[in-house]
């Protein structure tokens, strides 16, 4: 996400780890197998239909894009839209990033082969054309964005998707993975998955209050290191995973006047974070944490771990700090926010 560019680039938003219990943290296994296959087993028994006409869509950002056929060597410059595509059964012919995809998301696995596309935000043009792509799907949040600008130099007809939405993450997400759908003739099983993402989000809904589980003020937050200080990045009102723990009964924790005593720079509009140091996490008081941790070698969990402030937290001492389980990707399509949901629904329920 080009978001984790201008933010920070060793923050990485909502890859999530399994990671042992201490400090007061509390360990949640893997998500349970099925509910996040990789693409060639929920492929697997498809028979949903693929059309074959021309096609004729208004992207995110408002362009009109016009398709003799629909779209099948696709190129993908985010995960997000990566995953999605994978879910729609198609392998992407080449991805921004693929490293960083197999590390940090797991709804979806990419297939060895394809192209690396060099960084998310800044394309390995070279590269990304050598692959003949008929479509290259991006994210933007404006028309003239300079990606789209670009690429459109080409000739290759470029698909602009809005990566966020904090009036409606959930809502726009699924508008995403329409829109491809879409541009790869692949309604039918977009429609699919989405009805299936519906179902299991109000059977997650059932079984948290079939459990009795009350609404739980709670903070879903991740962060990186920067110089020798941990920066942290708390969810706000409007970010994903905030919605989804709404979703489920929850109240967000991390509210405006919280922002205002302890943030720094504010809530990003689009995708619902902020920033605060340590100390801000005293601000929600004894809400329940959520957090991810890439359990890489410079982890900003290490450092907070050591933390007198962080050990001392009512949530912390009472074991109720959560580290999500590995690869659950916070910024994704269907498949990654049902690991999501069944992440919250395994600690509220305490299966």
């Amino acid at each position: 996400m080009i978001l984790l560019n201008r933010l920070a680039a060793a923050a990485t938003l909502a890859a999530v780890a399994v990671t042992a219990a201490a400090c007061g943290t509390t360990k949640v296994d893997e998500p349970a197998a099925g509910s996040s296959a990789p693409a060639s087993q929920t492929c697997a028994d498809d028979t949903t239909k693929t059309s074959t006409g021309p096609v004729s869509m208004t992207d995110g950002v408002g362009r009109k894009v016009e398709l003799a056929k629909p779209a099948q060597r696709v190129a993908v410059l985010e995960w997000q839209q990566t995953e999605d595509l994978l879910t729609l059964c198609l392998t992407p012919v080449a991805v921004a990033d693929p490293k960083g995809y197999g590390t940090y998301v797991k709804a979806e696995t990419l297939p060895a082969g394809v192209v690396d596309a060099g960084q998310r935000g800044e394309p390995d043009l070279d590269a990304l054309y050598a692959t003949k792509p008929d479509l290259i799907v991006v994210e933007a949040f404006k028309a003239n964005d300079e990606i789209i600008t670009k690429l459109e130099k080409r000739g290759v007809p470029v698909l602009a998707t809005v990566g966020a939405d904090a009036a409606g993450q959930i809502d726009n997400m699924k508008k995403v993975f329409s829109m491809i759908g879409t541009a790869t003739g692949r309604t039918e099983r977009a429609d699919l998955v989405l009805k299936q993402f519906d179902e299991h989000l109000a059977a997650a809904k059932q079984k948290v209050a079939a459990a009795g589980v009350k609404a739980t003020d709670f903070l879903f937050f991740d962060g990186w290191i920067e110089g020798s200080n941990v920066v942290i990045r708390p969810y706000g009102k409007g970010a994903l995973f905030t919605e989804l723990g709404e979703q489920l009964g929850m109240t967000p924790a991390w509210t405006d006047k919280i922002n205002a005593a302890y943030g720094s720079g504010g809530v990003d509009p689009a995708y619902g974070l902020a920033q605060t140091d340590i100390e801000g996490l005293t601000a929600v008081g004894g809400a329940t944490l959520f957090y991810s941790d890439d359990e890489t070698p410079d982890s900003y969990v290490k450092e907070l771990r050591k933390s007198p402030i962080w050990t001392a937290l009512p949530a912390v001492k009472e074991g109720r700090a959560y580290a999500f389980p590995a690869g659950v990707w916070g910024a994704g399509g269907p498949l990654s926010n049902e690991q999501a949901i069944d992440a919250y629904v395994k600690i509220l329920t305490k299966e």
